[in-house]
């Protein structure tokens, strides 16, 4: 193709005809046309000052797999790193059907209406079969996503710990640094997704509902451990009397654990979200788990060793990435799952013969 073609299919796809195209001016309009990437520092300066547009823009960086966006990404982190930490992170999880979306928003609209900037990361499940992800988020918080002090961010699982989008803790640094002193983050609800948020927020929140079968019974040990408190959600109309006799049971149970490190004895509240009832009491609860960890010096060590974790399991992500981004393993597996497949040897042995490549 020549290069009068290769030009005149690119302004095709840009949804300009060739006749457009006749002179130099018309290209040098065409070129104008296409956004030119910011700079680092421009956008990182545009992030400080609460444009949200950059701040949507670093995130995408964040999330690129292309290794120029993701050098970029890390430049914009360190720069936004000194105006971070100075929120509040809250993980909420629940599972599907129990009102998570439905929570966050009348839970973010009752933090905007007391002056709090809240930044909402919702995980949504990514498609093990197509990848595919719906990010639906936007369209259920509708008074949420039209609220001036608050941003909503919709992310895919992907293949990630949990879950858990693989840049959720960069993107809660970006937030931060847009000014945003509320960062609420939602869990997709099912696998081990609780357990990396938990390492990411400073307090945790289980949202249940009552009447749906044995309150206590649905629930793993390990998540009931994790929660700094439960919300019992739906708690109207008909429903109340089956709540208040949950709240009850649960109740009795959390004081069955052992202490938690944070000598906080984590409680069971009521709301519906629907009515925007118990979400004031529900706040109040959470600054009086700030305030007494804070004095108790747990909040920052809690935050000193989430980073740690983090740090760790940032290396195994990259030596996992970097085996297997390798032309000879590459070539090499492909031969190794032929061999499995025919029975000529044991996963074991292959991944013994791969390591030592």
């Amino acid at each position: 193709m020549s290069k009068t073609s290769k030009s005149s299919a690119l302004h095709e796809q840009d949804g300009v005809s060739q006749s457009d195209i006749t002179n130099d001016s018309s290209i040098k309009n065409i070129q104008q046309k296409r956004k030119a990437q910011p700079k680092v520092k421009d956008l990182v300066s545009e992030i400080l000052n609460g444009n949200i547009t950059a701040l949507s823009r670093a995130i995408t960086l964040v999330e690129s797999s292309n290794p120029k966006h993701l050098e970029k990404a890390n430049a914009i982190i360190k720069l936004c790193l000194p105006h971070a930490n100075s929120s509040i992170r809250i993980g909420i999880t629940g599972v599907p059907g129990v009102g998570k979306s439905t929570f966050i928003e009348a839970f973010g609209m009752h933090l905007t209406s007391i002056e709090k900037k809240v930044a909402v990361l919702a995980v949504d499940p990514s498609s093990s079969l197509s990848k595919g992800s719906i990010l639906g988020d936007k369209t259920r918080m509708e008074d949420l996503v039209k609220n001036a002090n608050a941003f909503i961010r919709p992310s895919p699982s992907g293949s990630s710990l949990g879950g858990v989008a693989r840049k959720t803790r960069e993107t809660i640094i970006l937030c931060e640094a847009a000014g945003f002193d509320t960062i609420v983050i939602e869990t997709v609800g099912v696998g081990q997704s609780e357990t990396a948020v938990h390492s990411m927020v400073d307090f945790f929140l289980l949202l249940k509902i009552a009447g749906a079968g044995d309150e206590l019974q649905g629930i793993k040990r390990g998540i009931i451990e994790m929660a700094d408190a439960i919300a019992i959600n739906k708690a109207d109309g008909d429903n109340l009397k089956a709540a208040k006799l949950a709240k009850v049971e649960f109740n009795r149970a959390l004081h069955l654990y052992p202490q938690k490190e944070s000598d906080w004895q984590p409680k069971v509240t009521l709301c519906s979200a629907l009515k925007r009832e118990g979400i004031d009491e529900l706040w109040n609860l959470i600054s009086e788990y700030v305030n007494h960890t804070k004095a108790n010096q747990y909040f920052e060590q809690n935050r000193t060793e989430q980073n740690k974790f983090w740090l760790l399991q940032t290396i195994e992500e990259r030596l996992k990435s970097d085996f297997f981004n390798q032309s000879n393993i590459k070539k090499a597996l492909k031969t190794q799952l032929q061999l499995i497949e025919d029975g000529k040897t044991t996963p074991f042995v292959a991944a013994e013969y791969l390591l030592n490549l």
